[in-house]
């Protein structure tokens, strides 16, 4: 079950990790084009803030689980580095549910305020305003997978082994 569950985690991580590269691709791609646009022939694109916006929003959203996955979010630990590993190793892992518990919420609640929202229209391009609740969406599962992951297997996992201050001296107490 657990070759299982990561395998297909680690599917949906390189999925979320190209739509992110290509995201950040077309962003940088339009705003450059706009800057060149009203600096260089004094016009613009009419859809292209919005068009950057929503990938700005998708980039971030689809971001955060392969953060979470490598350890790579700021922590603050200044009382839990002071705990003996086996009492911050389950404080961790009851953290990460209670955090996925959160994330699920956020997934709902984001479910409904995008449905509720759908007959909004972007004002330069004609699709739902609700197109950009969809990153949001899919983050919030994608973390709450990961943040499961870390409460059940955590070994192997930035985030489910905090360093020991006695192991790691080079730490500031």
């Amino acid at each position: 079950m657990e070759r299982i569950a990561l395998s297909a985690l680690a599917r949906i991580d390189t999925g979320a990790r190209l739509v992110v590269i290509a995201c950040m691709a077309v962003m940088v791609s339009i705003v450059s084009a706009q800057v060149i646009m009203r600096y260089v022939f004094n016009d613009s694109i009419d859809w292209a803030d919005e068009v950057s916006r929503l990938t700005f929003v998708a980039t971030v959203f689809l971001a955060i689980p392969l953060g979470l996955r490598d350890g790579a979010h700021v922590g603050i630990d200044l009382i839990t580095r002071r705990l003996p590993p086996r009492v911050r190793k389950g404080l961790a892992r009851v953290m990460a549910l209670l955090a996925a518990a959160m994330l699920l919420v956020v997934f709902v609640a984001t479910i409904r305020v995008a449905a509720t929202t759908w007959s909004e229209r972007l004002g330069s391009l004609n699709m739902t305003s609700s197109v950009f609740f969809f990153p949001v969406i899919f983050g919030a599962l994608h973390t709450a997978c990961h943040l499961i992951v870390l409460a059940i297997w955590p070994v192997g996992h930035a985030i489910a082994t905090p360093p020991d201050p006695q192991t790691h001296p080079e730490l500031p107490s």
